[in-house]
């Protein structure tokens, strides 16, 4: 009788309704803009792509269309070029930030399925990842607008639905490779610094390999994940161009996601 009256309360929780995964995306979605460091990323984001965008526009105004070809893809293609560097440090810091900021805790006790937790965040970074495109469209569709103001033979509105497609799959694959690396590592540093060393290092090591060793040449477009995209912006692919897309994307995106969310639902939360 003793022993049963010291027994301390607890509260049966069984029968509570789980969270609603459209709350969990809500909440993801809001924390990478809630923090300072993820305010000013979506900020540089949009502001560098808007420069480089106002830079291209006073350039192509002051040569002729034979000198600098300018066209709405051109535009974009700009936009691109910065949001591809930066959106898979946005990828990296919806995972990490919870191991930094030392609230994963306090996330995964409200929410103890991780990988309910793991998809919102995945998803709030392709929702961010829609709204850089539909930005650098909007501005590139006001620049080239300009463009045809300020140059003489109107503005050139070349883009194609192959174009438009390419640059939505690869920005998010850009995305989701910095997510990968993420889950992978939990840390900021060390996955930001991987990131643009598979950015920048890797092409140059797989363009070296190939000059000099021809077994080399042959294997490298089934590895190199970042030149199987380029195909992307002149669709349809050949059955080759798939085959090594889905080779080296399994390599580069899935096979670091798929051990990052095994070690995710494993790790130590301190």
């Amino acid at each position: 009788m003793t022993t049963a009256m010291n027994v301390p309360p607890t509260i049966d929780v069984t029968g509570t309704a789980r969270i609603p995964f459209a709350r969990l995306f809500r909440v993801e979605l809001r924390k990478s803009a809630d923090t300072r460091a993820g305010r000013w990323l979506i900020g540089v984001t949009a502001g560098l792509s808007l420069l480089a965008e106002v830079i291209f526009l006073i350039v192509a105004a002051n040569h002729t269309p034979q000198d600098v070809p300018a066209k709405f893809g051109d535009f974009v293609a700009v936009s691109a070029f910065i949001s591809s560097v930066l959106l898979p440090v946005l990828g990296i810091m919806l995972v990490t930030s919870e191991w930094s900021q030392r609230t994963a805790m306090t996330t995964f006790a409200l929410e103890p399925k991780r990988m309910r937790i793991i998809l919102a965040k995945m998803l709030a970074g392709t929702a961010l990842t829609l709204f850089v495109v539909v930005f650098a469209l909007f501005v590139g569709l006001v620049c080239n607008a300009l463009l045809g103001v300020l140059r003489t033979g109107g503005a050139d509105w070349t883009f194609g639905w192959s174009g438009f497609f390419g640059f939505l799959i690869t920005q998010t694959l850009a995305m989701l490779g910095g997510f990968a690396l993420a889950c992978l590592l939990l840390n900021t540093p060390a996955a930001i610094v991987v990131f643009f060393a598979y950015k920048w290092v890797l092409p140059v090591l797989f363009f070296w390999g190939s000059s000099l060793m021809n077994w080399f040449d042959r294997l490298s477009p089934w590895l190199n994940f970042q030149a199987a995209q380029g195909p992307l912006y002149e669709m349809p692919l050949s059955g080759k161009e798939w085959g090594q897309l889905l080779v080296s994307g399994f390599v580069w995106l899935v096979v670091p996601l798929a051990i990052g969310l095994w070690r995710i639902r494993r790790a130590e939360v301190k």
